[in-house]
């Protein structure tokens, strides 16, 4: 039997073919997966450890000034040059390296920001006494020796075409101020390799911008020869102030490296998620595929029945000859994933991403994992026309008349289906019902909602389709009849088709509706709170200097602005947060709707707060509360106003006047702005000029606006697309696979319609009109069930996005619909091209 299965696999090569490749897609998407977040784990665990190779100890500090705890705020803001000098004379320590950092972004010659803002970093240039800092290697130059000069990453110099010698304009978040450019080195530090920038400065220079004169962030402590790291940590740790903590080099070593595996394994995770949903739906083809083939070869195993074989034999020879296939496929798979993974690898540096020089980990789980699942899939899916085989009697070899469905078959199957599909929709509602508690509830009742329809698609498939049979015919004429007659002949082939891409399609119906959806939510919220013509805010996601605020104020046509200084205040010691706004303007930038008193009343030294927390501390306008800032002074303030919660401010408002009595290091996170005509590129370069062209600042308009709170939506989509393009080309695959059997198995059928007058125009014709509907139903199925996946969903969801209401993308939709078209054309060209060459009289003959 097993060489009758192997002479199977080798009889129908050009049949298995599109099983083949299914099980190959899928295997690759699996193996290239694990293959590049191994590599990826192991470059990156490599990385950590050369970091920290020479380190005994490492130190590192918070600045007590953005604590909101007023007894931290009373704690230096790092760790002082006295206490650097104390550790340096502990018993073991080699050399002590002090370091302290912060945002520094590059403009390149066109005055734009080098990097993607929230990794581009300014630290400290520490030299030994050989003059040279063991943590960068330079290429050219050396360096900074005066406060006017730096040194910069030589990707970053590149990037902006600077040569040492060369002025460069460089923002904090102060002002922007040009130095000279002494060196350019290479570096593994974290920062570059995700895309951004690092630029040093003198020791004096990042104290002052970063910190204080005299204190420090980090320290990195090397041991003398036969020190013992666990030694020196046990006294630097009693050295240290309060803000301040310790660890050994292999304990941060061993820390990343697990912070490192830790995201990979959120990738890692995401990815096998798509693999899967491409093997699910290669499922379908492979099963159709060996249900054909049995039903073609009926005869044969019926003839191997009746000479002794036994049921056992059949089942095991379809099997086998699965298993085959699968390990074939699989192995062609892994190869190609492997490929996959170099790409990827490849891919990431284009987009700015720097991945640690490392070999490529092929690991034996990545070996096993991909060629077990591609054979387990393939037998899972080959199992049920084994078992059909095997059920062949043998009085069937007499004959040419197949296993047909009994009527029992179809009604168990149908009424498993149903109740499959019931329960599930019912426990999507309960779901729905259950709000942010029900996702869970949903993802079961989505399984079972989708494996009930999908048992039911063959019964589906009769009624759906004989609603477009007379368009077809009226439109198409004869051809039109036959493909609306041929696509419901096999309801069950035509189901397994449909099936793949109606998986397909619900996925990505889901994810348009709920994309959608919440992006005009977004859209609402930034056009209905935001009056302001401009949001200016850091690229780095950071606090702007309190001198942006000035000169924004300053700049020509601006009529009014508030910037909005995040603080916080405490009443009975619960903690409240807040923002610092200017009174009188804020109310011109940002729509604000009083429920009662008046907003005036900031100006006088008051406070509003919003509705829902008013009434959640049964606060009033009117009343006096005690309150604590963030530097421990205690205050009675007056509820002035109280106002519907806005989603673009803190639930308390004060005059940022007030605060500056308490918040030394105020953080400003974005400051709005109207000019008088409203938005203009004369207003915008306006305030870009007022700031000093500074690469580091955002001047954004409304468009800009939503773009940055729901560019990420789209980006988001764009991505999901992307990977399930997979499972979509198999369910193509499946169009062109069950197309090329059904012209197989109608040879004869299409030779007589040659014979009494149907042209091989009007064969294609047939085929692929047959095909598009065929899609089409399947696309109708996904999309329909998508929808109602997304509305449950996003009654889980809707409480936390205000403004959210249920948007369906019809445009969208349809797109889906006509792309589901042409993908049945596509699939139809070589099924077609080969029944229009069919010889009619050696098609006629054909058994």
């Amino acid at each position: 039997m097993f060489r009758t299965a192997l002479r199977n696999v080798l009889a129908h090569k050009a049949r298995l073919l599109m099983t083949v490749l299914a099980v190959m897609l899928g295997v690759a998407f699996v193996s290239g997966t694990l293959v590049f977040t191994d590599t990826l784990g192991n470059a990156f665990q490599n990385q950590s450890a050369k970091s920290y190779k020479d380190v005994a100890v490492g130190v590192t500090s918070y600045d007590p000034r953005d604590s909101g705890d007023a007894a931290d705020r009373k704690l230096d803001p790092g760790i002082s040059t006295r206490t650097v000098d104390t550790i340096r004379a502990v018993d073991g320590v080699a050399s002590v390296t002090s370091r302290v950092d912060g945002f520094a972004g590059v403009a390149d010659p066109d005055g734009k920001l080098i990097g993607n803002g929230w990794s581009n970093t300014g630290s400290n240039f520490v030299p030994g006494k050989d003059g040279k800092d063991p943590s960068y290697t330079f290429t050219d130059g050396s360096g900074p020796t005066r406060d006017s000069q730096i040194a910069l990453d030589k990707d970053s110099a590149a990037k902006g075409k600077y040569r040492v010698g060369d002025q460069v304009r460089v923002a904090t978040n102060g002002p922007v101020k040009e130095y000279t450019l002494t060196g350019v080195f290479t570096t593994e530090d974290g920062a570059v390799n995700a895309g951004g920038s690092l630029v040093l400065f003198t020791t004096d220079i990042a104290q002052k911008l970063y910190l204080e004169p005299g204190f420090f962030k980090d320290l990195t402590i090397t041991a003398a020869p036969g020190a013992s790291d666990t030694e020196i940590l046990s006294e630097v740790k009693s050295l240290l102030p309060e803000n301040a903590e310790a660890q050994t080099g292999a304990r941060l070593a061993a820390d990343q490296a697990t912070q490192t595996e830790r995201g990979l394994e959120n990738l890692n995770q995401m990815l096998l998620a798509f693999a899967a949903i491409a093997l699910f739906v290669g499922v379908f083809l492979i099963s159709n595929t060996f249900t054909m083939l049995v039903a073609q070869r009926t005869r044969e195993l019926a003839l191997l029945r009746a000479v002794g074989a036994s049921r056992r034999q059949v089942k095991r020879s379809v099997l086998v000859e699965a298993g085959l296939v699968g390990l074939i496929a699989s192995v062609i798979g892994f190869v190609l994933g492997v490929g996959l993974a170099i790409g990827l690898r490849s891919a990431m540096g284009q987009f700015g991403a720097k991945v640690p020089a490392g070999p490529l980990v092929i690991s034996p789980t990545a070996i096993g994992a991909a060629l077990g699942v591609g054979v387990l899939i393939t037998l899972l899916a080959a199992w049920l026309p084994a078992r059909r085989a095997a059920k062949i009697p043998p009085v069937a070899a007499m004959g040419s008349a197949h296993a047909v469905p009994t009527t029992k078959s179809l009604v168990v199957r149908n009424s498993i289906g149903g109740g499959l599909t019931l329960i599930g929709a019912a426990v999507i509602f309960a779901g729905a019902a259950a709000g942010s508690d029900g996702r869970l509830l949903i993802g079961v009742g989505a399984f079972l909602a989708m494996i009930g329809i999908i048992v039911l698609i063959p019964l589906l498939s009769r009624p759906v389709i004989a609603l477009v049979r007379p368009l077809l015919h009226r439109v198409f004429g004869v051809s039109g009849k036959l493909a609306g007659q041929n696509a419901v002949r096999n309801p069950r082939r035509t189901g397994a088709t449909a099936s793949a891409l109606a998986i397909g399609l619900t996925l990505v119906t889901g994810l348009s509706v709920l994309g959608v959806t919440v992006g005009q939510a977004v859209d609402r919220m930034t056009t209905d709170n935001i009056r302001a013509d401009y949001m200016v805010t850091m690229a780095s996601s950071g606090g702007l200097d309190p001198s942006a605020l000035t000169a924004l104020g300053e700049a020509p046509g601006v009529s009014a602005l508030s910037a909005q200084q995040a603080t916080g205040l405490k009443v009975k010691n619960e903690f409240h947060s807040a923002s610092g706004v200017t009174p009188g303007d804020i109310e011109k930038v940002i729509s604000l709707s009083t429920v009662s008193g008046s907003m005036d009343t900031l100006g006088q030294g008051g406070i509003a707060v919003d509705e829902k927390t008013a009434k959640s501390n049964g606060w009033k306008a009117g009343d006096t509360l005690s309150v604590t800032y963030l530097d421990g002074k205690a205050a009675r303030l007056k509820v002035g106003a109280t106002y519907k919660e806005n989603e673009f401010l803190s639930p308390v408002l004060i005059s940022k006047d007030l605060l500056a009595a308490h918040d030394s290091k105020p953080y400003i996170r974005e400051v709005y702005v109207k000019t008088a005509g409203g938005a203009s590129k004369a207003n915008e370069q306006a305030l870009v000029d007022a700031l000093g062209k500074n690469p580091a600042i955002s001047v954004m308009d409304h468009q800009d606006i939503r773009n940055t709170y729901s560019g990420f939506i789209n980006t988001a989509l764009n991505i999901m697309y992307g990977l399930l393009a997979m499972a979509l080309l198999i369910a193509v695959l499946g169009v062109v696979n069950t197309l090329a059997m059904s012209v197989f198995e109608r040879q004869q059928e299409i030779g007589m319609l040659r014979a009494i007058g149907l042209d091989r125009r009007k064969v294609k014709r047939m085929i692929r009109l047959e095909a598009v509907v065929i899609s089409v139903f399947g696309a109708v199925i996904g999309v329909a069930l998508g929808s109602f996946l997304a509305w449950a969903i996003g009654q889980t969801i809707k409480s936390g996005i205000p403004g959210y209401a249920l948007v369906v993308p019809w445009e969208r939709i349809g797109l889906f619909l006509v792309l589901a078209g042409l993908v049945g054309v596509l699939a139809a060209l070589w099924p077609a091209r080969s029944a229009a060459k069919l010889n009619m009289l050696t098609a006629i003959k054909t058994e």
